[in-house]
């Protein structure tokens, strides 16, 4: 009688030697009509390819080969290379409040880092502090004093705001403003605490397998462009510092290898860049998310082992005018808030006192605050809590206004939440499938997402509807942006990327969209009839929707008849007909690598694309006042 025999131990010390060596990034130039693309400003060129290493397995994963050919084997989830840029131009900082440091105290300042011990690095250490210290009081007092939030966008010369950072208005409340539990506290040593307290590179934890820092590091730091750009990217296990400003982009500044965990996205904090500091969180697929400051190599730890939430983070953002927060995305459908500087303690949902807090209905678009950031009890992490779906959430983005937070994930609905009174507002079906990806215009007026459908879609949260789909790809959408140096009042670039290996450009002007003639005419910026009936029906089933918030900054505390409509309520829209959808096609469209597509990112010069298997490509854009026929006769010599 036949037996399988049985599954190979793991491999031997001796052949674990071949396979844990480390390979290097290449730098590559392509060249030819396939590396080019052509819309209606010109033709964009790729300029670089690089490619990053794949490492290699750590040895404690080593799998067990199984015979049995119809085996599944269980992997880290990922989803592809991420990208976070960040731009330390000094003209971007305020110079009343921070000034920029000249190679000198920047050199002084590593060297305080472990490279030397002396009595003058210790003074120019002290004196620094002190600074900052002081800088770091004139800058609380002037937001006290002036409500007036400093500026996170990546890049001033952007003309219609970043999509990295927020353009938030004055009237507009920080989050959790208004809790005594969450006001700072100011004291001495208050500088310190904004940085973590472990050096990575001399870390003995288990979770960090092996950090590779630049042998000169701090020479490349101090001599490079101050108006460059950094990258943090993502690749398996591995996640890597990289300076794009310079000719040697493939050396990375720092390579980190993580051990039986991926990062799957990370984010860098807006208000606290420094030429002298970033902010950097990380979000794996073990659920551990890392605090990480790359110029002083310290980072912490937070949710360590699954403590709040065990489910892998599927996405990380700094909460927009926060120092402290940030908001992850776990694969469970909770929506989570921290403090980078707070400790942990394990998570028991607070009792909901307030009916309101939480909002249900028979399509499960739900909002369960299981702690709200109004509550006392601020000790610990989380800050605030909030139980949307009953599966992943794929992505997120914050308006550039601050006040809402677009969330999508595999259940296939849009969610609009008010984040600051944390409060549904709309839910969005696809139409099809789950949604991939969403971000925000640059203006706030419209939402894009990408999804399983293979669309992009195109909705309004003024007119709290559909405006558009988009049609082009050929599998699902990864990734979608808006082109913010292609943006005006009343034209939008955006671009998208996918699992067709493809690269799509749409241009957007509300006035060109062919309505179709199925589509009811409405006054635009109102509620359609059908809303207003979808309301209604909803006010008359449930009685949390109308029901107002103990919170809330309205009046009274009745609630609102079912005749009256307040367009701050919850709406819960159906599926519009291909029939009754204007739609929107591409401008252009390029296959432009030969695996699938996961990242997007429009910087001034050039666009940046990132793919599963690690390639990183630059795209020139178009030079100003030459036209794709004048290119080539230009670049030929007389």
């Amino acid at each position: 009688m036949f037996a399988i025999p049985p599954p190979p131990r793991y491999p031997t010390n001796a052949s674990l030697v071949a396979t844990t060596l480390e390979t290097a990034n290449t730098l590559t130039v392509r060249e030819g009509p396939e590396y080019t693309f052509q819309a209606g400003e010109g033709i964009y060129v790729l300029r670089d390819d690089l490619q990053l290493a794949t490492p290699p397995p750590h040895p404690s994963e080593a799998p067990i080969i199984n015979p049995n050919p119809l085996s599944t084997t269980s992997v880290p989830p990922t989803s592809g290379v991420k990208l976070s840029l960040v731009s330390l131009n000094p003209k971007q900082i305020k110079p009343d409040l921070y000034k920029t440091p000249t190679a000198t105290s920047s050199l002084l300042r590593w060297k305080t880092l472990g490279l030397t011990n002396t009595k003058e690095a210790r003074e120019a250490k002290e004196a620094k502090e002190a600074r900052e210290a002081k800088e770091a009081r004139e800058l609380k007092e002037l937001e006290k004093e002036s409500r007036v939030s400093i500026e996170t966008s990546s890049d001033t010369s952007n003309p219609a705001g970043s999509a990295n950072g927020s353009n938030r208005s004055t009237n507009v409340k920080a989050f959790g403003e208004g809790n005594a539990a969450l006001s700072p506290v100011i004291s001495r040593d208050a500088l310190k605490r904004r940085k973590p307290k472990n050096n990575i590179i001399k870390s003995n934890s288990s979770f960090v397998s092996r950090v590779i820092p630049h042998e000169n590091l701090a020479k490349k730091l101090t001599e490079r462009d101050q108006g460059g750009l950094f990258a943090f990217v993502n690749i398996n296990r591995a996640f890597q510092w990289l300076d794009l400003s310079t000719s040697s982009k493939a050396d990375p500044m720092t390579k980190i290898l993580f051990t039986k965990a991926h990062m799957i996205c990370h984010d860098v904090n807006p208000l606290s860049k420094h030429p002298t500091h970033i902010d950097m969180v990380m979000g794996s697929s073990a659920s551990d998310i890392i605090w990480y400051e790359p110029m002083s190599q310290k980072y912490a730890r937070i949710n360590k082992n699954g403590m709040i939430n065990n489910s892998a983070v599927s996405k990380i953002k700094w909460i927009p005018g926060s120092e402290n927060h940030f908001l992850a995305a776990h694969m469970d459908g909770t929506l989570v808030v921290y403090d980078k500087e707070k400790e942990d303690a394990p998570f028991v949902s607070e009792e909901l006192v307030d009916e309101a807090i939480s909002i249900e209905d028979e399509d499960q678009s739900t909002l369960v605050i299981t702690k709200s950031v109004n509550s006392a009890n601020q000790k610990t992490n989380p800050v605030a809590c909030w139980k949307i779906s009953k599966q992943s959430i794929t992505d997120f983005a914050f308006s550039p206004d601050s006040k809402h937070l677009a969330v999508v994930g595999d259940d296939g609905y849009l969610r609009i939440i008010d984040y600051l009174q944390e409060r549904l507002t709309d839910v969005y079906p696809s139409y099809y499938g789950g949604f991939t990806c969403v971000c925000w215009s640059p203006d706030g007026k419209y939402v894009l997402t990408g999804g399983q459908d293979d669309l992009v879609t195109i909705w309004s949260l003024a007119e709290r509807q559909i405006i558009a789909r988009c049609f082009g790809h050929d599998s699902w959408v990864t990734a979608v942006a808006f082109d913010p140096w292609r943006c005006d009042e009343t034209t939008y670039r955006f671009g998208s990327v996918g699992d067709d290996c493809k690269l799509l450009l749409w241009d957007f002007n509300v006035g060109m969209l062919h309505r179709p003639k199925g589509a009811t005419t409405r006054t635009r910026g109102s509620i359609s009839t059908q809303t207003v009936s979808l309301l209604r029906q909803r006010t008359e089933s449930s009685g949390l929707v109308n029901r107002l918030r103990s919170d809330s900054n309205r009046t009274g505390t009745q609630s609102i008849a079912p005749e009256v409509v307040d367009e701050s309520q919850f709406l819960n829209h159906t599926v519009e007909s291909r029939a009754r959808t204007a739609q929107l096609p591409p401008v252009m469209s390029k296959k432009i690598d030969d695996h699938p597509l996961s990242g997007l990112a429009f910087e001034q010069d050039s666009i940046i694309t990132t793919c599963h298997e690690g390639h990183l490509r630059t795209w020139n854009r178009p030079r100003e006042g030459v036209n794709s026929s004048q290119v080539n006769l230009a670049e030929k010599p007389k």
